[in-house]
């Protein structure tokens, strides 16, 4: 497996709380018992096993971090859903790696500057090999953060463009 330089950013434990109570749109989450395997959990950066409560919520990624930097997203303060499991989980296992890294999975890291703003992004196709997916993903970390003026870059599925865990500048 290929070494992590970059760290993948679950959401926070704090915040999952919030989103279980109501969501960044507002809303009361709804608990669903999937039967089959793969919602792709943003707690935990794994996907959901058969018959685990999770929910679907309404999560605004880049809100919090402008916060935090004391930056206003302005119209990038986007809300979409993720999946999160019900109650707490152990979190993310930083041995497995990047998360969601399947291979021939498309991805795109969005780029972000430290005032919030979009800065650009790329498309990845990961290769069929689980390790040279892994790399694929660092390469394309170790190219975003190369321009000194990115400070956040998030990582997205294509096929719904649902954000899937953040990365921040080392």
């Amino acid at each position: 497996m290929t070494t992590v330089t970059y760290q993948p950013n679950a959401i926070a434990p704090d915040v999952l709380d919030e989103l279980r109570a109501r969501d960044d749109a507002g809303v009361v989450p709804r608990v669903h018992a999937y039967d089959m395997d793969g919602a792709p959990l943003r707690c935990c950066l794994r996907r959901s096993r058969a018959g685990e409560p999770v929910s679907l919520v309404s999560y605004a990624p880049l809100r919090r971090w402008a916060a935090e930097a004391g930056v206003d997203p302005g119209a990038y303060d986007e809300v979409g859903p993720v999946f999160i499991h019900t109650d707490r989980c152990a979190g993310p296992d930083a041995a497995l790696g990047y998360p969601f890294a399947e291979t021939g999975a498309p991805r795109v890291l969005r780029r972000y500057s430290g005032e919030g703003r979009i800065t650009g992004g790329a498309l990845v196709r990961l290769p069929d090999d689980p390790d040279q997916a892994q790399a694929a993903v660092e390469q394309a970390l170790h190219g975003a953060f190369a321009d000194p003026g990115v400070a956040l870059v998030h990582v997205r599925a294509v096929e719904y463009g649902c954000f899937q865990y953040e990365v921040r500048r080392p």
